[in-house]
């Protein structure tokens, strides 16, 4: 007996391959993956802004859950990086203004959150200088630089990342690079 799978089942006919759909990604998987390439990274950047590691990791755990909570209405998937970059600025804006209510922030220069004594330890001199003035920084410079010099981030990214215009994120850092140099000087 011999069996014919092709179209019309018989001899001499052309085979007809099945309409096959790529199945969609699995969202813990590719979650996942973003998160193990980039959750340090995003952790020593949201350390930075914030002055505390624990929140720190919160914030980036917070963002990377709700990337994996709202990846069924995420628009572009390609731009998932994008989307937990902003949460994480946006869960560092929510942990200062939290933090603001204690404590005079930035004019006491992040008091409230000074690294612990073993993580200044490990920190150059020049170093603590600089994330010290940072943190005196208003919030947009501080983020605009951080983006920039720390992520290495285009103006367009974070431009989209910030939602500002171009000319607003360069404005920014001009005025922080003045300012960062001022307060590194000591004539602020």
């Amino acid at each position: 007996m011999h069996l014919d799978f092709r179209a019309g089942g018989s001899r001499g006919s052309t085979v007809v391959p099945a309409q096959v759909r790529p199945m969609p990604p699995d969202p813990a998987v590719v979650v996942t993956a973003l998160y193990r390439d980039n959750a340090l990274k995003l952790t020593r950047m949201a350390h930075i802004m914030l002055g505390s590691r624990a929140t720190a990791e919160d914030v980036v755990h917070d963002a990377f859950c709700g990337l994996y909570r709202r990846w069924e209405q995420l628009e572009s998937k390609d731009k998932a990086l994008a989307y937990v970059r902003s949460s994480v600025l946006n869960g560092c804006r929510t942990a200062l203004r939290g933090s603001a209510a204690r404590v005079s922030w930035p004019a006491e220069a992040h008091a409230a959150n000074v690294p612990s004594a073993e993580a200044m330890a490990l920190m150059s001199e020049e170093r603590r200088d600089v994330i010290r003035a940072l943190w005196q920084l208003p919030e947009r410079q501080r983020e605009v630089l951080v983006l920039r010099y720390y992520l290495d981030l285009p103006d367009y990214q974070i431009a989209r990342d910030l939602g500002l215009a171009m000319s607003s994120v360069r404005s920014a850092r001009r005025r922080a690079l003045a300012a960062l140099e001022r307060l590194l000087r000591g004539t602020a």
